[in-house]
Formats: structure tokens, C-alpha cells, sequence
């Protein structure tokens, strides 16, 4: 059982913020001001990882410092994200002779990005209206997604994925005038991820690898980019519950909130894991030729937050804030105990 009275004594620190990090936060806004992100951007809204426009914009996000993206970059993304296809492709004739790694985006990448833009100011619905029925569309049985075209053509099991289906449900929980299927959406992402307990990875034999990350997702990473931990999950259940005004089962979320209590007694989250080390890339090419993967860079933003061990402002502000949610739906009657 979750130990309310141990929850709500946990103090929330002031800000933890240091001065290479605003150093690197102002390094990253004029970046994306640059010739030189204009160019990126019209080569490609996504590709390279990291050192480019796309993992500069979400890290600020991440940060809370989504208001100083210049406009001239969100504008750009948007028309970078309404140059791919407005499907994914399912079977080889969906779309013939599409870049399966340039013309295509998925879930996870669309969820991020959807979330970094409205952040900005955005209107998303009206700038991209075709991306909240994507959502829908591709939402599988069990209520989760995956980015594995290959999942939708398993008709024995649902092999949906924790990492394809968390930022597809806080995009979509953005907003709330949703449509009857928005809706649904909605309500059956949130179910899969009380179904997992935020914390189990898929059974089924296609995502079976899933089953061998979930050991890692009880590890907080910063930045999540489109990665999973249990902490992500635990305030996109905590969103959803309260957004919806629903009930939240105590059962779906005790093991994980018990352990950040022990965890982080004095309220100051730490960085566990980098997700995002050891990644490869493609680099985009003017003439679309075919590229090698190659290792991932990085830029001095990235390097200044995913210190392991170090204190990280936004994983603390978001367990403060999904502590403070738990604590609500309590005092509302809205966890409950099956």
C-alpha cells in the first residue's frame, strides 16, 4: 500500500538549476535561431540523432523552456512534419517507393513532437489535423500502439509497445475536446498502461525483447526523447486520471510510487540512465542517397542534463507534480483499492 502520509511529507525542492545549464539551454535557443537549423530542418525534421533541430526542441520542452524554440523553428518543423506521409504503412503496397527512415514518421516520434509544438504556442489541431486520427487509427486491440510495422500484421496477439504508446497518450491529453474516438483513445491508452502496471513489458512472442527493457525502465533516464521509464508512465496515469476525472486502481501504480518514495525521500529525482547513449543515426543527404549508420552525436545541452547521479529539475518537478496528482486523487476518492 502506498504510504500517503510518507508521499505528502516529501518536501519539494527549489530549484535545482545550474549555470552550465542555462549556459547550454542559451546555446541550444540560438542554435535553433541558426542558418545552419533552417538547413537541417528542410533536409530532414528528424534525422540526425541528436545534434540536430528535432532533439534540440524536445530536450528545451523537457526542460519547460519551450516558450524560447524561435518561431522560425517551430514553423519549420511544422511543415518538415506535414512533408511525411500522413499514413504508416502497414503492408509494402501502403506506400511504394517511400523511405521507410525519411518519409515516414511513427507514433512515439509524432506523440513528442505534437506535445513540444503545443508548447510552444502552437495550435496543433489546426496546423496538423491529421495527426490525433493517426493516433486512433493505429491504436491496437489492447489499447497500446507500436512503431513496428510488422506488430499489425500478428493476428494471434497484441504486441503493443510501452515506448510507442506513453507519448501518444500525453499528446493526446493535451487537449480536451476530443471527439468520441479521441476519446476512446484516450481512456484505452490509459487502461493498457494500468494493465502493465507501468512497470510489465509485453507477453506476447513478437515484443519479446520488451519483456528483456523493462529492467531498465524502473532506472529514470533524462531525457526521455521518445524513451519509457516508470516515472514517465506514472504522471501520464496521473494526467489522465485527472483530466478525465476518473478513478485511478491503487494497484496500477503502488509498486512504482513506493519505490520512488524510498528512492527519493528528500524529493530530489537523480539521473539513472541514459537512454539515448550508444544510439546510431542515418544522416540525411540533399540527393536522399543512401546512408550508413553512423554514431549518434551529441551538443552541449544534452551533455549538461544526462549526467548520471546528478540532480535533474525536471524529473524532480515532474515526480513533485505527480505526487501532488496521486495526492489529490486520494483526497477525491478516486484511488481505489480493488
Amino acid at each position: 500500500m502506498i504510504d500517503l502520509a510518507k508521499l505528502a511529507a516529501i518536501p519539494d525542492p527549489p530549484s535545482i538549476r545550474t549555470a552550465a545549464v542555462e549556459r547550454a539551454i542559451a546555446d541550444s535557443v540560438a542554435y535553433l535561431g541558426s542558418d545552419a537549423a533552417q538547413q537541417s530542418l528542410e533536409l530532414d525534421p528528424y534525422w540526425p540523432k541528436w545534434h540536430s533541430p528535432w532533439w534540440h526542441m524536445l530536450l528545451l520542452h523537457e526542460l519547460g523552456e519551450a516558450r524560447q524554440i524561435p518561431e522560425s523553428a517551430a514553423a519549420s518543423m511544422v511543415a518538415g512534419l506535414d512533408r511525411l506521409l500522413h499514413i504508416f504503412p502497414i503492408h509494402p503496397d501502403d506506400a511504394p517507393g517511400a523511405d521507410v527512415h525519411r518519409d515516414i514518421a511513427c507514433h512515439c516520434a509524432l506523440g513528442t513532437m505534437s506535445s513540444v509544438l503545443a508548447a510552444t504556442g502552437i495550435d496543433v489541431d489546426r496546423a496538423l489535423p491529421w495527426i490525433k486520427p493517426w493516433f486512433v487509427r493505429y491504436q491496437i486491440a489492447d489499447g497500446g500502439l507500436n512503431c513496428d510495422d510488422a506488430a499489425y500484421r500478428q493476428t494471434a496477439e497484441c504486441p503493443s509497445s510501452m515506448v510507442a504508446t506513453v507519448a501518444p497518450l500525453e499528446a493526446m491529453l493535451l487537449g480536451e475536446a476530443w471527439s468520441n474516438e479521441q476519446r476512446a483513445f484516450v481512456d484505452r491508452a490509459a487502461r493498457f498502461l494500468i494493465d502493465r502496471a507501468l512497470v510489465r513489458g509485453s507477453q506476447t512472442v513478437h515484443n519479446a525483447e520488451e519483456r528483456s527493457a523493462e529492467a531498465g525502465w524502473r532506472a529514470l533516464a533524462f531525457p526521455r526523447f521518445y524513451f519509457y521509464d516508470v516515472l514517465r508512465g506514472l504522471a501520464a496515469l496521473v494526467r489522465w486520471a485527472e483530466t478525465t476525472e476518473q478513478s485511478l486502481p491503487h494497484a496500477a501504480i503502488a509498486t512504482v510510487v513506493e519505490a520512488l518514495v524510498e528512492r527519493w525521500p528528500d524529493g530530489v529525482v537523480r539521473v539513472e540512465r541514459k537512454a539515448h547513449a550508444g544510439r546510431s543515426t542515418i544522416l540525411p543527404t540533399v540527393d536522399r542517397s543512401p546512408s550508413p549508420r553512423a554514431p549518434a552525436s551529441t551538443f552541449p545541452l544534452l551533455e549538461a542534463v544526462s549526467i548520471i547521479g546528478e540532480p535533474s529539475e525536471a524529473l524532480t518537478r515532474q515526480w513533485s507534480a505527480a505526487r501532488a496528482g496521486v495526492l489529490r486523487l486520494s483526497r477525491a476518492g478516486r484511488l481505489i483499492v480493488a
